[in-house]
């Protein structure tokens, strides 16, 4: 059995984020600049000369790592200028003033969580890479071949914000934007390196009809999150500071999914992290059922009466299972996924979604933090869960943590990689 789709439209090949929305109509630069044209330009502004820094960088390395979609190299600098200008002008600057981002997907420039970013002052920089199909998928395609995992190039960055993961890694950017369906931001920012949350469903527009699909963002600095979360969200219901934890490998159902080296990695940047946060263990016992077939039946507009019911049934199952964690812990960790990232040819049997989509069909916030990486170089993450609508408390416990470390620059022998 194949990998079942990080987000909702992946098995169609479609991009969920972008599911509702229109091709952008801003498209007047498409392909990687040139860097003679955008590198050794004399920028007038702090947000124009951030814009053509961070082009300069994905015009040296995007070739390689294929990231992006479409560079929007010309809309980029100009709304940088205009920002500039207004400031100059006496305007103030907004929370995200000048920020290059980059943008997932090739409708994302239309999203309601772009428009917000814009609106407070980030300047998207490009659209970035997701499943092409067909069949279920959970990495990125280009036109110009998959999109490389900027520190294996050999294996996928995960998906499906394959390439908004793989832009920050590799440091075109310090945030983009994602979806998470079923882990789709989560997966890549383990994968990557970096951090990736997946906020409370029921403080967000669903991006599909199942109330399964969220907009995420993916930052090299976690502060970033809690940045993103007060734009797009708007202020966050107050939540305590988290005083005790839980862990659990398996979630009490995916054993035979892991990996011990992924596991063992997780297990000690948990212990890590509560050290430094003060945390105190709880022993909570979970002990969840295997959200596949739910998942499943809830995305699938076939699904009959009696599998609707059965999906119905484990969820409701799971949440008082959740309850009860929560009712004895502040937060919960687990391994954002049950193994490595796998090869541009595919998973196999791994599903990578296992620990990440029980939450999707909870609607808990959780967040994958960077947790090592294994002794082959593949990063690793954590995953911390807290209960609903204690967004705060999770993003709280993420900013003890530093920013994620840019992967080292590309060698030529990447290019013997797919």
């Amino acid at each position: 059995m194949s990998v079942a789709p990080g987000d909702p439209d992946v098995a169609q090949g479609r991009d969920p984020a972008a599911t509702d929305h229109r091709m952008s109509p801003s498209t007047r630069s498409q392909s990687i600049p040139p860097r003679s044209r955008i590198c050794w330009a004399d920028p007038v502004g702090a947000g124009e000369q951030g814009v053509r820094a961070a082009l300069c960088r994905v015009s040296a390395a995007d070739g390689w790592v294929r990231a992006f979609l479409q560079v929007t190299a010309d809309d980029a600098v100009a709304n940088a200028r205009e920002l500039d200008q207004a400031i100059q002008d006496g305007h103030a600057p907004g929370p995200w003033s000048g920020v290059p981002i980059a943008v997932k997907g090739p409708t994302g420039m239309t999203s309601a969580q772009t428009r917000r970013l814009r609106a407070a002052g980030a300047i998207p920089i490009g659209t970035t890479s997701v499943p092409r199909g067909p069949g279920p998928q959970t990495w990125g395609h280009t036109d110009r071949g998959p999109t490389r995992n900027p520190w294996r190039p050999d294996l996928t960055p995960g998906g499906s914000s394959a390439g908004s993961a793989a832009a920050v890694a590799a440091g075109f950017v310090d945030v983009a934007t994602g979806s998470d369906g079923a882990g789709s931001a989560r997966i890549p920012a383990a994968w990557c390196g970096i951090y990736g949350y997946k906020p409370t469903t029921a403080l967000t527009t669903p991006l599909d009809r199942a109330g399964l699909a969220v907009p995420a963002p993916l930052t090299r600095d976690p502060r970033d999150l809690a940045r993103w979360a007060h734009t797009v969200l708007g202020p966050l219901p107050a939540a305590p500071v988290a005083a005790t934890a839980a862990w659990s490998a398996d979630l009490g159902y995916a054993a035979d999914q892991l990996d011990d080296e992924v596991v063992t990695l997780a297990h000690t940047a948990a212990r890590r992290l509560a050290d430094t946060a003060g945390l105190r263990w709880s022993t909570s016992d979970v002990g969840l059922t295997d959200p596949a077939r739910a998942w499943t039946a809830l995305r699938d507009p076939a699904a009959s009466t009696r599998q609707r019911r059965a999906a119905d049934a484990v969820r409701t199952g799971n949440n008082q299972r959740l309850q009860d964690v929560f009712a004895a812990t502040d937060v919960l960790f687990t391994p954002t996924t049950p193994g490595r990232p796998h090869p541009h040819s595919g998973p196999g049997e791994h599903m990578s979604v296992a620990l990440t989509w029980a939450f999707n069909l909870s609607g808990h916030p959780a967040v994958s933090v960077p947790a090592g990486r294994t002794r082959d170089g593949t990063p690793v993450g954590l995953q911390i869960i807290a209960r609903p609508r204690a967004d705060a408390t999770l993003l709280t416990l993420a900013a003890h943590l530093p920013p994620a470390p840019t992967a080292p620059p590309a060698t030529r022998a990447g290019e013997t990689h797919p």
